[in-house]
């Protein structure tokens, strides 16, 4: 069935881009604020962030092929303070250098609770690990809580919604690089195949995919870069002999992505093909 199209409220509460945001989405209680981490000290009298939330710290480290985000919750203290003085208290922490800008999630009518963010923190953490798009700095899962499954149902259909909502403002924490149904359809995968490799592929909006279970080359150029044997080194196993991918993996082109798998240059337009034998080439050329 077409998905039906959603109306989204951006405001630029400083007037520009890169300053302060405040979104929300047609029918929906929630809010949505993204928040410079530089921006912090002229948002102390923001009512909304004084309530009950879910927050993120987005950030990146230099010796990391991810971005990296914090994902916590903050309830109403006896001081009337709530999810912005939680965030401040990260601000302070010399552990927590890394994060740029923080997101805040909360409700329009003050409606979470104790047992309501509980159950968001444990499920947003695990959306974005089984997402793997991000370094998730959690230690541990969170406790879901104890929540009647008619809270469950409300508590999932508020997260649906906060899925898009962070979707559009640019995070795609929750969003896997391929959907599992898109895997099955052999129509839509492209094989590379190098003497005894077997690598399988997809393109999407983003870029090409390297599925997860294609071979890798074990031997590599030494023009290979630090970032690419480290990207692999992450994202392998040695089955029996031969390097597997255990991810799927996200690449900006597929030359990038047939490299990534012979571990030399190649053509990524002539390598993949599909099951009729078509390479990618000959299918952006028809297109």
């Amino acid at each position: 069935m077409k998905k039906r199209g959603k109306n989204i409220n951006l405001y630029l509460i400083d007037g520009e881009v890169k300053g302060r945001l405040k979104c929300t989405l047609a029918n929906w209680t929630g809010l949505i604020f993204k928040i410079p981490r530089t921006r912090l000290d002229i948002t102390r009298d923001r009512v909304e962030l004084k309530q009950s939330g879910i927050y993120f710290l987005f950030g990146s480290e230099e010796d990391s092929d991810k971005d990296s985000v914090y994902i916590g919750q903050a309830g109403i203290r006896a001081n009337g303070e709530g999810l912005l003085y939680r965030i401040n208290e990260h601000n302070k922490d010399a552990t927590k250098d890394y994060w740029t800008e923080a997101v805040a999630v909360t409700t329009s009518n003050n409606s979470f609770g104790p047992t309501e963010i509980s159950y968001l923190e444990h499920r947003i953490v695990q959306l974005a690990k089984d997402a793997n798009r991000y370094e998730v700095k959690n230690g541990n899962n969170p406790n879901i809580g104890n929540v009647t499954e008619e809270k469950q149902s409300e508590l999932e259909d508020f997260l649906d919604s906060a899925k898009i909502v962070m979707g559009a403002m640019g995070y795609k924490i929750f969003e896997k690089v391929v959907d599992e149904d898109d895997k099955t359809d052999n129509e839509l995968i492209f094989t590379y195949k190098v003497k005894n490799l077997i690598a399988k592929g997809k393109r999407t909006s983003e870029g090409f995919v390297l599925l997860k279970g294609s071979s890798l080359s074990r031997e590599i150029s030494k023009s290979v870069s630090v970032k690419v044997k480290t990207l692999r080194e992450k994202n392998k196993d040695d089955i029996n002999g031969n390097f597997i991918t255990i991810n799927d993996i996200l690449f900006k082109s597929p030359s990038a992505a047939a490299s990534f798998v012979s571990g030399n240059s190649v053509s990524g337009t002539l390598a993949w093909k599909t099951m009729n034998g078509d390479t990618l080439g000959d299918i952006i050329n028809k297109e």
